[in-house]
């Protein structure tokens, strides 16, 4: 977060001659002398199936809380900064699951899809192969401590850290085989806010809204800004 000022996770044993089959997968073995070499035969490996058509559904789109600190209380006319540090309560990731059929391409294809569907990849930047943390499953969870708040006035804050969090079920088809089916999740927006307990939230919060959480979670559920 920017420094800012704001108001209000039985055994097989084979002889040696299968041995050698299985590890090297071409060997050649006799038994006892008996009848020619036998010649094991390589399996072939299907190659993946690229440039398919994916369709999304179920598509849910959500503001997540990822850190809430504790109400702290300002008395100073000037202000003064928030100490409370934010304690963890979600950890966003970036993940693919493939729930039906033969796994085909690898998870950023799928993301990258998923990016371009939801607006947060242009079509024009997938089709330079540019980087997109949207579709890095190693991405890191966002710091939510790593800056701090100065109030301007004297009230009861709740300061809180968010993720846009991103997830939907899709099918992949491609040639003639079977569609693959599975579920996508990433996360857009890394964020935060600021509650003063005892002002209302206007316009007045629904159902969802992380500040009308983060008040009800540390302001407490009889405090007015934990009214929706």
């Amino acid at each position: 977060m920017r420094i800012s000022e704001i108001r209000g996770i039985r055994g097989t044993f084979l002889s040696a001659c299968a041995v050698a089959v299985v590890l090297a997968g071409t060997a050649a073995c006799t038994s006892d002398g008996d009848g020619p070499p036998a010649k094991a035969k390589a399996t072939p490996t299907a190659a993946a199936c690229k440039n398919g058509t994916y369709a999304w559904f179920n598509v849910d789109e959500r503001d997540v809380l990822t850190g809430i600190a504790e109400k702290q209380k300002i008395t100073a006319k000037g202000g003064g900064e928030l100490t409370n540090k934010l304690r963890p309560l979600h950890a966003p990731r970036v993940a693919v699951t493939f729930e039906k059929g033969s796994r085909v391409g690898d998870a950023k294809d799928v993301l990258l899809s998923l990016g371009i569907h939801v607006g947060e990849i242009e079509q024009v930047d997938a089709a330079d192969g540019s980087t997109h943390e949207f579709t890095n499953v190693r991405r890191p969870a966002p710091d939510i401590n790593d800056g701090s708040t100065r109030m301007l006035g004297p009230g009861t804050y709740v300061e809180y850290a968010l993720v846009r969090q991103v997830t939907a079920d899709f099918q992949y088809t491609c040639g003639t085989g079977g569609p693959v089916t599975g579920r996508a999740t990433s996360w857009t927006i890394d964020g935060g806010g600021i509650v003063e307990c005892f002002t209302p939230i206007k316009p007045a919060a629904k159902k969802g809204d992380p500040s009308l959480a983060a008040a009800r979670l540390s302001c407490g559920p009889d405090a007015p800004a934990s009214k929706a």
